[in-house]
């Protein structure tokens, strides 16, 4: 594992405003030290105090942490509950049933609100649909649908009944969804006529279709189908049904189903770095518990906040910050249909002001295409609209840089509002390290402080906490409610990618480098360690990528993938391509490449397509044959090498991947 040195973190320090600290419900930095102290002198006592406040449960536990299977620690194990009475239960009990829950706003601006009752009552329906088409406890469910009010309700209503939910990204490509279909041997689909981005209507039931007919997928006995544009899909009886047909016979109410806290509540793909994704699975109760303290912690979310995270729920943020943590707290939330640039870039300030937004959480990628688009294009600067609603903003997905998190602060925030630049992962459910409104000086690229009860820390190769100042490996060094479970089929691989050997399975490895700030402590991710592009905050291995290349068979011999850094996305992906005819050039390398584009685009999604691709005779590698990365990063950079070349075998391919199509 490679070190990755950082500079040192900038002297300009950010503290928050009087008036965060006196309405922050974690206020002043020695109301964290003492939930910090708390954490580390009675770890059980500690998770388990906000388990029972903030959680109900039909049967409570009795044990907060059992550690015999280690790593495979589990957690509340001898209680019940169920995540959707959580959600939406407890708030109608507890009289917020005609509070707005969700609102929505399509793609096109029409806006439609729903109360938590209306809510409830339209999960049931759904709940009972999927129960009378023999649905349970355990079974999985694939859900391939766009962001909308649909999409959270199809969530809600498989944990209701203990059903295990797989939500997959509406932008992957019909071999991405199967490969997650049959790996989840998911009993049925749901999914929608199509979804409507940007102005264009896009397919997703014709996507399904396609998944279905590649193969492995012979669990799926039902395709239920929403409406969203009226488009014309093409119906397989009796696999495929209208889920409104279905549901409008359903009665509005549904008893949970009450589910030891270490049920499955949902399995979520990400890539790791060998081709095949894995399906990160995330208990009930201690990723419930994560998912609501976070949003009352980090987001300080009140009962007048109006919240809106941006994320799409094919990703862990829209799991965890739209269909369970606000909901699990009785907060009002924004879900958007659409794209930031459509129909101007203009869109997301319009709808801040609006809705009359108070918690903001987006991605680095998107604040920076919107700084070029406000750059050259003065009428969607967000200075032309009314932000004043704005107390809290925060960034996901990556780290942000120092020049992006001013401009936000600056422009979006008004110097007013605090930043918070939120380090977390799939595996880990929820936020590690953050800033606390009320709590932390801010410092420009800095994620800062491990989040109450998290023992983050930076080691060496062999797992020894390095100095302050000193680069090297992220770890957290004790279990916590919200950490992944296991690999879905595949625990030796859970073990061998988080809890390593050569930590001796002490330490969960997150897989990113990291740096502590000498003076203050203060964390700054550098990158990842393994082989992991970040595009736009959506997490891609490299070998799946080169695995898409590969695969055409009658036109590439070898590939190898890189990233490279970039201004709008964090990274982009290169490619190096060897193929099994003559060195192309010119006009003729540029159709070959476009062509390889759309192939990965195609098996993988429009995320994955390389932004560069190098065309040369052989790659780079040692005379034992070993591909030299480090070689085809510097090429993807643009930069000269000046790295020693002498175990090389061929050095003169590094002309030929010079030139990128």
């Amino acid at each position: 594992m490679e070190q990755t040195l950082s500079p040192a973190l900038p002297a300009t320090l950010y503290p928050p405003s009087e008036a965060t600290v006196q309405r922050a419900r974690i206020s002043g930095r020695a109301a964290y030290d003492r939930l910090v102290a708390e954490a580390e002198a009675d770890p059980d006592a500690y998770w388990g105090r906000l388990a029972r406040e903030l959680i109900a449960w039909k049967q409570p536990f009795t044990q907060v942490l059992d550690q015999r299977r280690a790593p495979f620690f589990e957690w509340f194990a001898d209680g019940t509950l169920n995540a959707s009475y959580n959600c939406l239960d407890r708030q109608v009990e507890n009289g917020l049933g005609e509070k707005t829950a969700i609102v929505f706003e399509a793609d096109d601006g029409a806006v439609t609100r729903i109360s938590y009752q209306d809510l409830l009552a339209r999960v049931c329906r759904t709940a009972n649909v999927l129960k009378s088409l023999g649905v349970g406890r355990g079974d999985r469910v694939v859900i391939y649908m766009a962001m909308s009010i649909d999409g959270v309700v199809a969530m809600q209503a498989c944990a209701r009944i203990g059903a295990i939910h797989s939500v997959v990204f509406g932008g992957f490509s019909a071999q991405s969804l199967r490969d997650r279909i049959a790996d989840t041997g998911a009993v049925m689909v749901l999914t929608a006529d199509q979804q409507v981005r940007g102005g264009k209507q896009l397919p997703l039931k014709a996507i399904v279709d396609e998944a279905l007919v590649l193969g492995g997928c012979d669990s799926v006995r039902h395709v239920l189908v929403t409406r969203r544009t009226g488009g014309a899909v093409p119906f397989q009886a009796p696999r495929d049904q209208w889920m409104a047909d279905l549901a409008a016979a359903q009665p509005p109410t549904c008893e949970p189903e009450w589910v030891n806290a270490e049920h499955p509540l949902f399995l979520l793909y990400t890539s790791g770095s060998t081709g095949k994704p894995k399906g990160v699975q995330h208990a009930t109760g201690g990723y419930l518990l994560h998912a609501a303290l976070t949003c009352q912690w980090t987001f300080d979310l009140g009962p007048e906040d109006v919240f809106w995270c941006t994320a799409d729920i094919g990703w862990v943020t829209g799991h965890t910050y739209i269909a369970y943590g606000p909901l699990a707290i009785g907060a009002t939330q924004v879900v958007f249909e659409g794209v930031p640039t459509y129909p101007d870039a203009g869109r997301f300030w319009k709808m801040i002001q609006d809705h009359k937004v108070s918690v903001f959480y987006t991605a680095p990628t998107a604040i920076r295409s919107l700084i070029k688009m406000a750059e050259g294009n003065d009428a969607v600067h967000p200075r032309h609209y009314d932000l004043s609603s704005l107390r809290i903003l925060g960034s996901v997905g990556e780290p942000i840089n120092p020049a992006a998190w001013e401009w936000y602060h600056r422009h979006v925030g008004g110097g007013r509002c605090p930043v918070l630049d939120t380090f977390w992962q799939t595996e880990t459910g929820g936020h590690m390290i953050t800033p606390l409104p009320g709590v932390t000086p801010l410092v420009p690229g800095s994620c800062t402080l491990p989040f109450p009860g998290i023992d983050a820390a930076v080691v060496d190769e062999a797992g020894n906490e390095l100095p302050w100042g000193q680069g090297g490996i992220l770890v957290v060094r004790k279990p916590w409610p919200s950490m992944i479970r296991t690999i879905w089929n595949d625990p030796e691989r859970f073990k061998a990618s988080y809890y390593p050997e050569e930590f001796q399975g002490r330490y969960y490895l997150a897989g990113d480098g990291a740096i502590r700030d000498k003076t203050t402590g203060y964390f700054t991710i550098t990158g990842r360690i393994d082989d992991v592009l970040n595009v736009s905050g959506h997490r891609m291995g490299t070998m799946e990528i080169e695995s898409a290349l590969v695969a055409m068979t009658d036109l590439v011999a070898e590939a190898a993938v890189v990233g490279r850094p970039d201004d709008t996305t964090g990274e982009a992906v290169c490619a190096f391509v060897v193929l099994k005819r003559p060195l192309p050039s010119g006009d003729e390398a540029r159709r070959i490449a476009d062509q390889l584009r759309n192939w990965v685009g195609k098996e993988i999604g429009p995320i994955a397509k390389p932004r560069d691709i190098r065309f040369g005779d052989n790659l780079p590698k040692t005379r034992s044959g070993k591909i030299m990365r480090r070689l085809l990063r510097t090429l993807a950079k643009g930069e000269a090498v000046t790295q020693d070349v002498s175990t090389l075998e061929n050095p003169a391919v590094l002309e030929q991947l010079g030139q990128p199509y």
